[in-house]
């Protein structure tokens, strides 16, 4: 269904450092690094046919979370999702909600943890057991 999704930042090498952790933990490499028609720079992290990206706001405005908004990682187990959280607070990220966790809000058997990014995007890390 998704091509990609795309968050704002207001600090890109920040960002950079933040991801490339972060999603080292999903194995996704390093990003790739482009520069906009507008010389904007943004970051783009691909893996499995979709992909994932920072940039510096087009119109050069703040970046802004979206309040509401949560972009949530796939994991391959509880543990991956304690590491992505983990190694998210250690670069800058934020821990929110309830610690890295089971969960049973209606639909069994969630492993989450939720942070956010140093510009404030909620991120979930989530192992759906089979």
């Amino acid at each position: 269904m998704f091509n990609h999704i795309m968050v704002g930042s207001n600090d890109i090498d920040r960002s950079k450092h933040f991801y490339d952790a972060v999603l080292a933990v999903l194995g996704v490499d390093e990003a790739k690094e482009n520069i906009a028609d507008s010389g904007h720079i943004r970051l783009f992290y691909r893996q499995s046919g979709g992909t994932f990206c920072v940039s510096q706001p087009i119109n050069d405005a703040l970046a802004t979370a979206g309040n509401g908004s949560t972009i949530a990682f796939k994991c391959s187990s509880a543990e991956q999702v304690r590491q992505f959280h983990d190694v998210a607070v250690a670069h800058g990220g934020t821990s929110i909600e309830d610690p890295p966790g089971l969960r049973n809000s209606g639909l069994s058997g969630l492993y989450l943890g939720y942070v956010r990014d140093p510009d404030g995007n909620k991120l979930c890390a989530i192992y759906r057991p089979d």
